[in-house]
Order: C-alpha cells, then structure tokens, then sequence
C-alpha cells in the first residue's frame, strides 16, 4: 500500500510543483512595471505612420522603412542595447555601439523589451519593417538608409 501512495505521490509532487512555477512566473510577468512607449519626433513628417489606421487597416510600414518577409523568423539584437515600445507593433532599439543612431523595428510579435546582450531575440516576425533613424543637431530623428550589417546582425 506505502508503495502505490509512493508512486502516486511522485507525479504528484511534479505536477505541484510545475504548478507553483507556472503560476509565479505568470503572476511576475503580470505585475511587471511595463515602461510607457518612447516617442520621438521625426524630421520628416508624413501624414501615415506605422501603427496608424487607414479604412480599418492597419499600416505596417512607410517611407523609409526597409521590409523583409522573414517568415516567422526571430529578429536579435545586433549589439548590447535597450528595446522599448513606439506604436503600434513597433519599437525603437538604441545602442552604445552606434550613439547617433536609433532603429525602428516594426512587425515585431511579442516583443521582449529592455536591456537584451548581443543576440538575444527581440521577437518573431513575418514581414519586418526596418528603419535607420540618425539624430539631427535640432534633436529630431531623420530616416537615413539602412545599415545592410547591421540588418544582417538583426536577422542571424
């Protein structure tokens, strides 16, 4: 009789446990402090942006933006740096490696936001919108052609 209590307490205590797991790790995630979207103000100024809406659809890229169908694959950070949310499926990367610079990621599907090491997944995408945004002296940002390394970094 100890035997089966045995046996049956085993999968039990498993199954408890991986239940303690599951719901602490879903109670951090739930009260998280998520950092308000960055927003920034561009040189250009274009009446449609990416996360506006036109007729009830949604528009995922604009002028300036490069898109890759990159079919669900991950897209990773090409240097140490910090992702936070712009609008819509967007956000914005920066990093110590390249100062004068920040990058619009658009497409993105849950995006891990934060400060992420060389490499580590932003998020997953179908069709990714890449922007190359420069800082102007008036401390706007202007879209100025994309890096095609550090494009690459992004979907290695």
């Amino acid at each position: 009789m100890q035997a089966i209590q045995s046996d049956l307490a085993k999968p039990a205590f498993v199954i408890l446990a991986i239940g303690i797991v599951w719901f602490a790790r879903d109670v951090w995630f739930r009260h998280r402090t998520v950092a308000p979207p960055r927003t920034i103000n561009l040189s250009q100024q274009w009446s449609l942006q990416p996360g506006d809406t036109v007729a009830n659809f949604r528009v995922v890229g604009g002028l300036g933006d490069i898109s890759v169908a990159v079919r669900g694959k991950s897209i990773k950070v090409p240097f140490d740096g910090n992702v936070q949310m712009n609008r819509g499926d967007c956000v914005l990367y920066s990093t110590a490696a390249v100062p004068a610079y920040l990058f619009r990621l658009c497409g993105i599907r849950k995006p891990r936001l934060g400060n992420l090491r060389q490499g580590e997944v932003i998020g997953t995408a179908d069709y990714l919108q890449f922007a190359t945004l420069r800082k102007q002296p008036d401390g706007t940002w202007a879209f100025v052609e994309t890096s095609r390394d550090i494009l690459e970094k992004a979907l290695k």
